[in-house]
């Protein structure tokens, strides 16, 4: 967070902390290398989201599907038993008032919650709102339109670069591994093999006869859609919008 807002937190008496549904020895690697400046929470059994929750405090949603990221990361098992959580922004006064609230809500315009976030702007500017407000105590309510801090992305064009990670045999995810490209890296591989595959075909079709390259693409597009299918139903989706 490089907006300078964790400083003007701290000035206010405030701490901001990361809370992730990984192990603290996970967490820890996050805060090192992502330099995040403020302090990461391993929480693998999900006890800070379920106090929150039984405090009426923020309820966010928990993604317990798997296989996908099995499938893609060889040798890949879960260490967050119970899955992973959602996103979700909570601010608390030390009296427990809640003074800001945010929950992704897992769609297809947020590639089931994977990307789109409150921008710290907002969300401090909120809280600021709340504590000069004349409503003493009362909890914030849900922000469901903040300020965003990107643009969503088609999810046919996710599930196309998906499709182009796994050299258009299977979706494959954007998994971090050791010794080779970070995930945005692999992103902006997979958009270059997206176009060259789509050259492809429009040359084919330009230079070839027409029936047999279309029998061809009719067949992968059957041996693809079973893999689309089985992906829709692995992400988390719960508003079609």
């Amino acid at each position: 967070m490089k907006s300078g807002v964790i400083d003007e937190i701290r000035k206010a008496g405030g701490e901001v902390y990361g809370v992730t549904s990984e192990p603290q020895r996970l967490a820890d690697c996050a805060q090192a290398e992502w330099e995040l400046g403020f302090e990461c929470v391993g929480d693998p059994h999900q006890e800070i989201p379920e106090t929150a929750r039984n405090r009426g405090w923020l309820d966010i949603f928990v993604q317990t599907r798997l296989d996908f990221l099995r499938q893609s990361a060889p040798g890949f098992e879960p260490t967050h038993p119970k899955g992973y959580f959602q996103p979700g922004v909570l601010v608390l006064s030390r009296e427990g008032r809640v003074l800001y609230r945010w929950r992704s809500v897992p769609s297809h315009k947020n590639v089931g919650g994977a990307t789109v976030r409150p921008t710290p702007e907002h969300v401090w500017s909120s809280v600021q709102a709340v504590l000069a407000s004349d409503i003493d105590g009362a909890d914030a309510a849900h922000d469901d339109q903040p300020e965003m801090d990107s643009p969503s992305v088609p999810w046919p064009l996710f599930v196309s670069l998906l499709i182009a990670n796994g050299w258009f045999l299977r979706p494959m995810a954007f998994a971090q591994r050791e010794n080779g490209p970070t995930s945005l890296q692999r992103i902006m591989i997979a958009g270059v093999r997206l176009g060259l595959f789509a050259t492809m075909w429009i040359a084919a079709f330009a230079t070839l006869p027409t029936l047999p390259v279309a029998a061809v693409l009719v067949g992968w597009v059957g041996w693809i859609i079973p893999k689309v299918r089985w992906l829709n139903l692995e992400f988390q989706n719960i508003r079609k919008a």
